[in-house]
């Protein structure tokens, strides 16, 4: 369990990431994003985590700049999205990527979805990448086990990272299960339930017995079971907050209670009915 917010987990590579991290999705390009991660930077974060197709790319590259935080410090991540799958078109998305962002090399990057039948083709443009030295881990992004069963048996390199919808009400035991077995970390998009559960009243039970925040049990829920985090947030205030979740531990009890609130509910999209 880690003990502080630059502590890292290793990936099967040997490749070292923060267990805790930031995430941009739907904070809109230039000055809020800018200012959020600039925030989050000040904070101790040191993981960022963005997408292609979330548009802001630009503006995390210039959080990072204005910093002034050196590059071998951060563990940045972005997405290839699904219009630029394929062999080809994903490498010229990479590096588009890297120029958007104002980068070198990215230190994750993950097919953002599996889409209809490109991801194999996709993976071997990533697995190019990796061997390249021009990114130093690979992953993907919202794979059930049949996907990662097909990209598994016909590809050279696993993913170090699955990066999927994951919060009380979506456990996710059996992909989690599947990932533990091959090597390959979890990391929860939507830790919070994209605020859903900020209400619960189990979740704000534990936050005042504990004196924290719902965001914070939750968050801390997540660490204690081995998950990667990357909670996302505009409030200065919270982000600072979010990071605030190393001075106490949730007993198995506790644990339990929140595992307990599963009903495999999902806020976001089902990767096998994406039609985007």
């Amino acid at each position: 369990m880690i003990k502080n917010i630059v502590e890292t987990i290793t990936l099967h590579n040997g490749v070292e990431i923060p267990q805790l991290g930031f995430g941009v999705f739907k904070v809109e390009n230039g000055s809020q994003t800018v200012e959020s991660v600039k925030k989050a930077l000040a904070v101790g974060y040191r993981s960022i985590d963005t997408a292609a197709i979330y548009k802001n790319e630009e503006g995390v590259g210039q959080a990072i700049k204005e910093s002034g935080i050196p590059r071998e410090e951060l563990f940045i991540t972005s997405k290839v999205w699904n219009t630029d799958q394929g062999y080809e078109s994903t490498l010229q998305a990479y590096e588009a990527s890297l120029e958007r962002l104002g980068l070198d090399y990215l230190d994750l990057y993950l097919i953002h979805w599996p889409g209809q039948d490109k991801y194999i083709e996709t993976w071997k443009a990533l697995e190019t990448l990796y061997k390249e030295g021009r990114v130093r881990a690979i992953g993907v992004s919202n794979f059930h086990i049949h996907h990662l069963e097909d990209l598994l048996a016909n590809t050279d390199i696993k993913p170090v990272v699955n990066q999927i919808e994951l919060h009380p009400r979506l456990s996710q035991l059996e992909i989690r299960e599947f990932c533990k077995k091959h090597e390959i970390k979890v990391e929860a998009w939507g830790p919070l339930g994209q605020g859903h559960l900020l209400d619960e009243p189990t979740i704000n039970h534990l936050a005042k017995k504990h004196n924290k925040s719902a965001a914070q049990v939750l968050i801390r829920w997540h660490l204690q079971h081995g998950t990667i985090a990357i909670p996302k947030s505009i409030t200065p205030s919270r982000i600072e907050s979010n990071a605030q979740v190393f001075d106490f531990e949730l007993s198995l009890d506790e644990m339990n209670k929140i595992d307990a609130l599963n009903l495999n509910e999902r806020y976001g999209s089902n990767p096998d009915e994406v039609k985007f």
